[in-house]
């Protein structure tokens, strides 16, 4: 039998609408779903390979437990709860509440609930050790709407908008913040040739930067210098929106007195571009009427991320980028509760300095969460508040984190590793459990994670008023013994004896849309996932059943309009928050950022994302590998010719901290002097040899411990001073 069937891909915080075909209880075939009313037919390649996934020979069917002698062999799940219930328990009683930490990575976005049980179990044993891969990724965009202030009335609508600028963020492949993820190169190719300007700011001339406007390509790190020299320009060539500023923002004169430095001669001599051509785009930008500001990973994993995203928000401000009254909503919610958006602003809010406090490196908790990339050196830390187990769920530290080193020596010290995984990742290899979990079209599936976007960043989320529910489209495996990880996690819960009260928050930090809500679970109830996602949903804007009756997703005509501010409101969008404002004085101080001075270690190298592969997932499918299994160094053509090697030869990268071996590949997009690689790939230590089957692991060349940020202790991840040599092992 052969049933082909509505429901959506949940690899990434799109949730395309998709067609699954299953035959013969086996699915074997994924499309984009062209009745979909918002996706339309798109999907991506990694989404195609969804039948590949489900169907890998290297599957986990059932959980493993470590035994004695090392092994990894089979074990019950039920069984596995008790047994995992048990340590926690005794860990907690010995130790104390702070010593059981949760991890949760980006492939938990399939599974809302297991996030939403995993905080409840901490809650109920008492830890507030819960990560989070934000703050290893793009921490800097919740930090800098905190210190500016957040308009109310949400962002503007990229399909009407005539000027956007992207610093650092490639969505035609990355489906990032900026042009939304629904068919992104489509709705760019779009809004082009309806005559909107695109502006980017990229060392690398990518997919999106080939249909720019302007293009500037200039040395890694200096994404502020080039943002405080468009402020600059725009200040002074009086084209910002004058009543806009006067009657929202506060701080612009002294804004104006810090950006004053910054020349366009002297961001053309920093950044390594032509200064004629930052006027013409600070002037291109301030002459549109609508339009937006986006930074990527490229920028946040740089330092000065805060900086950065605190001047594009600064940017945005001072042309008046934010609707108006009596517009429609851009973002007016499905599956989240509704909400009354108002032109004007709330206020900025404390974005760190509250709530735990890690025991290194005087970092803590943040309005971004709690600083992973400090968990490593907090595991390794002998005394009181050590932690001792940790429990991973849709994340793969050991390819995922900075440090590699560094990380796999916290994992081997735990007393209690506990991984999801459906393959025996690098993590999961040296874990104490790994619990084989149901995969994606395994389970119900819902579209609200995609919608929480929004409290992420400008530009992510779903427009319009949208929702989508879809029932389990396959059976699991014959004879499997697989769960979901948050009913994994609940009789973890009730094991321990514990009620978990889960509550959903629309909102970080002070801004909320909407109220906080929640419910408890009770350790005697029975609910299904099903149940869960109604409970989870239980005040959204479109109800439930009624979008559970559109099988291709509900999308309801926006209606929602912006109202006006309310007469009493004082609240400003602040312009020269004096921690940024200190950073920015220090900053205009300090010699490039990227220069190629450093004799020693003249290459930066930067992230790269790829279509095919969500951080480590797809890694191991043969057809979205395309017959490479490594993730190659990018390099400019001239830079391979220097080194006097060829496209596919082995270099060695050097870091100041440590060393990879890598496969060298031309690629004349790239600035001279730039690397570019991809993360997510390689060994464990100990497997670097393993390089061309494994890929090389960027993480071995960072170190957690210096060059970091002071809030969120997320490391230099990007522009990575690198020292690039031949390599005898061919």
């Amino acid at each position: 039998m052969t049933t082909t069937r509505p429901s959506i891909c949940r690899l990434c915080i799109a949730h395309c609408g998709i067609l699954a075909t299953v035959e013969a209880g086996k699915l074997t075939r994924v499309t984009g779903d062209s009745d979909n009313p918002l996706f339309k037919g798109y999907t991506c390649p990694k989404g195609r390979a969804l039948p590949e996934l489900h169907n890998h020979p290297d599957r986990l069917l059932q959980s493993q437990k470590r035994s004695e002698e090392g092994d990894l062999e089979p074990i019950p799940s039920t069984q596995a709860a008790r047994e995992i219930a048990d340590q926690l328990g005794a860990l907690v009683a010995k130790h104390g509440p702070r010593s059981v930490a949760v991890y949760i990575g980006t492939n938990s976005l399939p599974y809302p609930g297991g996030p939403l049980v995993a905080y409840a179990l901490l809650r109920a044993l008492g830890s507030p050790m819960f990560f989070t891969a934000n703050t290893i990724d793009q921490p800097n965009k919740q930090i800098a709407q905190a210190l500016h202030g957040i308009w109310q009335g949400g962002d503007q609508d990229f399909e009407r908008a005539d000027t956007w600028l992207l610093i650092g963020v490639n969505p035609v492949i990355s489906k990032a913040a900026g042009i939304p993820c629904q068919n992104p190169a489509q709705k760019l190719k779009d809004a082009v040739k309806r005559g909107m300007k695109l502006i980017v700011v990229d060392p690398r001339t990518s997919e999106t930067a080939s249909r720019a406007a302007i293009h500037l390509q200039p040395r890694p790190g200096e994404d502020a210098t080039i943002l405080a020299g468009m402020i600059r320009v725009i200040i002074r060539e009086s084209l910002y929106d004058q009543d806009f500023v006067a009657q929202h923002s506060e701080g612009m004169d002294s804004l104006a007195a810090q950006v004053e430095p910054f020349t366009p001669e002297v961001v053309a001599q920093r950044a390594g571009i032509d200064a004629e051509t930052l006027a013409r785009a600070a002037r291109l930008f301030a002459s549109g009427t609508s339009g937006g500001v986006n930074t990527g990973t490229g920028a946040s994993f740089s330092m000065n991320s805060n900086l950065t995203e605190y001047l594009a928000l600064a940017l945005t401000t001072l042309c008046g980028r934010w609707p108006r009254a009596d517009e429609p909503v851009t973002r007016p919610n499905g599956l989240l509760p509704p909400w009354q958006p108002r032109a004007q602003a709330c206020a900025p809010f404390p974005a760190w300095g509250f709530g735990e406090q890690m025991r290194v490196r005087g970092l803590g908790d943040s309005v971004a969460g709690m600083p992973t990339a400090a968990l490593a050196e907090d595991i390794l830390l002998p005394g009181p508040g050590q932690v001792r187990a940790l429990i991973c769920l849709g994340g793969n530290p050991m390819t995922a984190w900075p440090d590699q080193r560094k990380t796999m020596a916290a994992m081997e010290s735990l007393e209690l590793l506990v991984t999801f995984d459906p393959q025996l990742s690098e993590t999961s290899q040296l874990a104490n459990y790994v619990i084989a979990p149901r995969l994606t079209l395994e389970t119900p599936g819902m579209s609200q994670p995609a919608e929480t976007g929004k409290y992420y960043g400008l530009g992510m989320g779903i427009p319009g008023s949208y929702g989508q529910i879809s029932p389990a489209i396959v059976d699991p495996p014959a004879n499997a013994d697989l769960v979901e990880e948050w009913q994994f996690l609940w009789d973890v819960a009730r094991h321990l004896d514990l009620d978990l009260d889960l509550g959903m928050a629309y909102g970080f930090g002070s801004y909320a849309e909407s109220r906080m809500s929640g419910f408890q679970l009770g350790r005697y109830e029975a609910l299904d996932t099903e149940g869960l996602y109604r409970r989870m949903c239980a005040n959204s804007r479109l109800d439930y059943d009624e979008v559970a009756a559109h099988p291709h997703g509900l999308l309801r005509q926006q209606d929602v309009l912006i109202a006006p501010g309310e007469a009493d409101c004082t609240a400003r969008l602040r312009l020269d928050d004096p921690t940024m404002m200190a950073e920015l004085q220090v900053w205009s101080t300090k010699a490039s950022a990227a220069s190629a001075d450093d004799i020693a270690y003249p290459f930066r190298l930067i992230p790269r994302r790829s279509n095919n592969f969500m951080n480590s997932t797809g890694r191991n499918i043969a057809k979205l590998r395309a017959g490479k299994t490594w993730n190659p160094a990018f390099m400019h053509p001239e830079d391979i010719a220097r080194l006097g090697i060829e496209t596919g030869a082995t270099v060695c990268l050097r870091s100041p901290w440590d060393h990879i071996q890598a496969i060298a590949e031309a690629d004349p997009t790239l600035r001279p002097g730039v690397i570019a690689m991809t993360h997510g790939f390689g060994g464990l230590p100990g497997q670097e040899a393993q390089f061309r089957e494994l890929g090389s692991n960027t993480g071995r060349l960072l170190n957690t411990e210096v060059d970091f940020d002071p809030y969120t202790g997320m490391p230099r991840m990007g522009n990575v001073p690198i020292a690039v040599t031949p390599s005898s092992d061919q």
